[in-house]
């Protein structure tokens, strides 16, 4: 039988990674002290956290969260949910999110549900799963079984933009049906009699609901005789080229239209272009009007009339909101209402 050498190092179980006691040992410091700069880097000195930040990254060292969070319950990862991964509005939205989070060692966990309310259940069903420690959701309007699943996680939460009486915890928003009944003043004010309201209404877009609805609301209230006239499709994607064909058909339908509301700047830069084709002369013969200010309405020609929403606010802001309640501490306004400016360029 033969020993092997006790000098000789133990082969490594796979999959195992670097240890903690190899960190330290390269370090020169102990566990406890590697442990205290991995939980609270400031309680460590400047030199003692450059002696172990080196450390890490010569032996490649890994923590291993998992533990770390079973030791403390806590996650140091929040989740967020937004209906679609291609408009970038919402991406904005995350970036800022993230950028305060990060700040605090917190990374994020992101989902998305293309607008459709049994997704959302499963979104929520799987990354609560994943023990966030709290939870940023854009929209207000959700199912039941999500309302439940999100009020028994136990966890803060914060809805972005919409507005809403009756948050489920934290909201930053805006009312959608003030900025569309407000663009639609403006129309009327500058001369505009005959507006069209025209969007495409995918099935769990509530935001697109909600600026439809503003928008008969406002023409009733302007023009009491008259009937909101709407071109509101379900069957065509959130493009360009949908505006583009939106906008024939509002003209099909309503040709003495003199203005064109589209429900956001996607469709409303695609009618834009589309009007150049036509021949349609903007905006003398026909003001076209957008949502959302992307960076691409303001270098069309003429450039796009449009809501401007502070995307990068409403993101900073829930995650300020978020913040506190992860930390127990009070908030001055649970509610915040973020607001919306109407850019008047060319177009309208």
């Amino acid at each position: 039988m033969i020993e092997a050498s006790p000098s000789r190092r133990k082969a490594r179980r796979k999959g195992s990674g670097v240890t903690m006691a190899e960190v330290a040992a390269a370090a020169g410091v102990s566990m406890q002290t590697v442990s205290r700069y991995l939980r609270f880097p400031d309680t460590v000195s400047a030199e003692t956290r450059r002696q172990i930040q080196d450390a890490i990254e010569k032996t490649h060292y890994v923590q291993n969260l998992a533990a770390s969070h079973l030791a403390s319950m806590r996650s140091n990862t929040v989740a967020a949910i937004i209906p679609t991964l291609s408009a970038s509005v919402f991406a904005e939205t995350i970036q800022h999110f993230s950028e305060v989070l990060h700040r605090e060692g917190y990374q994020i966990f992101l989902g998305n549900t293309d607008y459709r309310s049994d997704r959302e259940e499963e979104v929520i069903r799987s990354l609560l799963g994943r023990r966030p420690d709290g939870l940023f959701i854009i929209g207000t309007h959700h199912t039941r079984n999500s309302i439940a699943l999100l009020k028994r996680a136990g966890i803060p939460v914060v809805e972005g933009w919409d507005m809403t009486s009756r948050p489920i915890d934290r909201l930053v928003g805006f009312s959608n049906i003030a900025a569309i009944s407000e663009m639609a003043r403006h129309l009327t004010k500058s001369g505009r009699k005959r507006i069209v309201f025209a969007g495409v209404l995918r099935r769990g877009d509530s935001r697109a609901a909600e600026r439809r609805d503003g928008f008969v609301a406002a023409v009733k209230a302007i023009f009491r005789n008259e009937e909101p006239r709407l071109c509101i499709v379900n069957d065509l994607p959130l493009e360009m080229a949908s505006g583009a064909e939106l906008l024939r058909r509002s003209r099909a339908t309503f040709p003495d239209a003199d203005a064109v509301m589209f429900s956001s700047d996607v469709l409303a830069s695609g009618a834009l272009l589309e009007s150049v084709r036509l021949g349609i002369a903007v905006p003398d013969s026909l003001a076209i009007t957008g949502f959302g200010d992307f960076e691409l309405s303001r270098h069309l020609n003429p450039s796009l009339t449009t809501v401007s929403v502070p995307s990068d606010e409403i993101g900073q802001q829930a995650g300020r909101l978020l913040l506190e309640g992860m930390r127990g501490l009070p908030s001055s306004a649970k509610r915040i209402d973020v607001g919306f400016t109407l850019k008047i360029r060319g177009s309208g």
